[in-house]
């Protein structure tokens, strides 16, 4: 049996031979897909999973401001809470004085 890299004529010896053996693998173009064909289905599954990660990233984002909004809202209504007492306490006081005044003038 005769091996295929063997040369026959001087002329050849530059030639490369490995080629012979070697598949070609032609490309279809997009266009030519199938709705059933595996590349176009995985194409269209990333694209769907990369729109769903982009809104769940808005979801988390918005969740975060919403976290964030109430943790200042229940900080506010604290403090509004105690400025409230703080008040009722200096009106008290206020009367308390007032009283004390009117009876040092009598």
């Amino acid at each position: 049996m005769k091996d295929k890299r063997t040369y026959t004529n001087l002329k050849e010896h530059g030639e490369d031979m490995s080629h012979e053996n070697e598949a070609q693998i032609k490309h279809e173009a997009r266009e030519d897909r199938g709705p059933l064909d595996l590349a176009f289905l995985i194409d269209k599954h990333k694209s769907e999973i990369w729109k769903y990660k982009q809104k769940e990233s808005e979801w988390i984002k918005t969740e975060n401001l919403f976290k964030g909004s109430q943790k200042i809202i229940d900080e506010l209504s604290a403090k509004l809470v105690q400025q409230v007492r703080i008040i009722s306490d200096l009106n008290y006081q206020i009367t308390k004085l007032k009283k004390e005044l009117e009876d040092k003038k009598k």
